[in-house]
């Protein structure tokens, strides 16, 4: 299945964002494939990451800890965990 980052209408939502799904992949793979998508969003970016593997609540607090992008919400709705990460900053 390959992946389509689509971007939302401005006027569905007050802040862009893109939206990863990787739903049916296993660990590592969701947080592997959001690391790809965050290195090509600009600084301050939103991405919401749809899964369904329970592995990655863990993967993607320790993975948004380690490298300073901000896991802003975590949801789930009928076995679909959806992540919504800010793109840290530039680093000087």
């Amino acid at each position: 299945m390959p992946l389509r980052p689509r971007r939302l209408p401005a006027k569905l939502s007050r802040v862009s964002e893109t939206v990863l799904d990787v739903k049916g992949l296993a660990c590592p793979l969701p947080v592997l494939r959001a690391n790809r998508m965050l290195r090509g969003l600009e600084p301050g970016a939103r991405l919401r990451v749809l899964a369904t593997d329970r592995a990655a609540v863990a993967d993607f607090q320790a993975f948004c800890r380690e490298t300073g992008h901000a896991l802003l919400a975590f949801s789930e709705d009928a076995g679909t965990l959806s992540f919504l990460i800010r793109r840290r900053g530039e680093t000087p």
